[in-house]
């Protein structure tokens, strides 16, 4: 299909968009547009902030672990590296700061109860050590009975019936905490460590790259773990919700794997698109951006364009390994990407609220799609002439966009907060730059 079928600029500038993986149908109309906060953006009022040592401004802080399940593992750096800490006992919280924390979703998007009704799972042996384990340690034990109580609680349970509760009926609740397939990645901190108001929240721009690089590599660390533990599972749908207008609980970074049964609508129509053509998301992905002109960035592993056809202001970062899942990657592979990603969000800044989600080959796919990850700045609300013609209204078109990142690329790049990137009229470009569709 020729670009102008997805791509039309009419003659009083509204850009007609099709998205070539969904169909969706965008419009960005003049007059419509606004800007994000941030970058250049409308100012906002912040209310300045007193900094605690340890941090203890939402459930997801240092000095308030106590409000979530017990943590699986957690990643700290001393004597110069990293160091993956498997099984930390609640008496043993403080004396390591975890730089990343994974923990059990306290309120599962998908249930243990869903795993085990619909295809009778069975938690493993491990699942069941891990629980022994923990409650075999006083301070595991408790610090899990007042988890139950705050969730029987919040579920609805009065404090009389939940003090009427025998003991180990309630423990028979935190096996989802173990056989369960809902985590987070937590990040350490809340704000930056020169922070001053409520806008210097440590996002996944403020890390450094190699930080950057380790939190992807504990979440896909994490996947395997999902993956291994269930049978059952065909995918994990990988997310971060940064600020609570993208659907965040807390504004403390943290990434969420949610592992389910199926692949969901959006992965099963590219793969049929795939099926037709396995080149497609080279056609319809890289290929189409440059001749576009919406290619922002790449190094040796990954390249970031604008992308087309989103109801939000979209940023595409794909990876051109020969391999389509994360974890099929090498270190070096999974560095690149995670290099793009964080020189994309170190462009942004830390106060656009956006989505990062994941996308790659479904665990039991025959047909191979690159891993690929949407940035989606979260700057308009759904309108009711959205619902009622199913056309969306973004209100910044792709080269509004292209360019309002670029120069803060070039920034972060000057800044040597980027190692390897290329930006703009610097970019390699040729055809078909994504190898997943080649024999590994």
């Amino acid at each position: 299909m020729q670009a102008d079928y997805f791509y039309n600029i009419m003659q009083d500038g509204t850009v007609k968009q099709i998205n070539p993986f969904t169909g969706a149908e965008v419009w960005s109309v003049p007059g419509r547009r606004s800007k994000p906060n941030g970058n250049g953006g409308e100012k906002q009022q912040y209310k300045l902030i007193e900094k605690h040592s340890p941090e203890d401004y939402c459930s997801f802080c240092v000095a308030r672990y106590s409000e979530i399940p017990p943590e699986k593992s957690r990643l700290v750096f001393q004597d110069g590296v990293y160091q993956l800490l498997p099984e930390v006992f609640p008496e043993n919280y403080y004396d390591t700061f975890a730089t990343f924390r994974r923990t059990p979703n306290l309120f599962e998007i998908v249930t243990l109860d869903y795993w085990r009704k619909n295809f009778g799972f069975r938690m493993s042996e491990e699942h069941y050590r891990r629980k022994e384990k923990i409650l075999g340690n006083d301070s595991g034990r408790q610090h899990m009975l007042a988890v139950l109580n705050y969730k029987l609680l919040q579920l609805g349970k009065s404090e009389k019936e939940i003090d009427a509760m025998p003991e180990e009926e309630k423990l028979l609740l935190a096996d989802g905490f173990f056989g369960g397939g809902h985590d987070l990645i937590v990040a350490g901190k809340h704000y930056t460590d020169a922070a001053t108001d409520e806008s210097h929240l440590y996002s996944s721009g403020e890390m450094s790259p190699d930080e950057h690089f380790r939190y992807f590599m504990f979440t896909i660390l994490a996947m395997q773990d999902i993956i291994a533990g269930n049978r059952y599972v065909q995918y994990i749908s990988v997310f971060q919700n940064w600020l609570k207008s993208a659907g965040a609980s807390f504004d403390h970074l943290h990434k969420q794997l949610v592992a389910l049964d199926d692949w969901g609508s959006s992965i099963h129509s590219q793969t049929e698109m795939l099926r037709k053509n396995p080149n497609v998301f080279n056609e319809f992905g890289a290929n189409l951006a440059s001749k576009l002109n919406l290619m922002i960035a790449e190094n040796d592993f990954a390249i970031a364009f604008v992308g087309i056809g989103h109801r939000f202001p979209t940023i595409e970062i794909c990876s051109r390994s020969v391999a389509g899942r994360p974890f099929n990657h090498s270190e070096e592979e999974i560095r690149g990407v995670s290099d793009l990603v964080h020189a994309i969000h170190s462009a942004m800044g830390n106060t656009i609220s956006c989505n990062e989600e994941w996308y790659y080959t479904p665990i039991d796919s025959v047909d191979k799609m690159p891993w690929h990850i949407l940035i989606k700045w979260r700057i308009n609300i759904a309108a009711g002439f959205e619902g009622g013609t199913g056309i969306y209204l973004n209100p910044m078109t792709p080269v509004e966009l292209r360019d309002k990142i670029v120069p803060h690329l070039y920034r972060v790049r000057d800044e040597g907060r980027t190692s390897g990137l290329r930006i703009a009229e610097e970019c390699n470009v040729h055809f078909n730059p994504l190898n997943y569709y080649l024999r590994s």
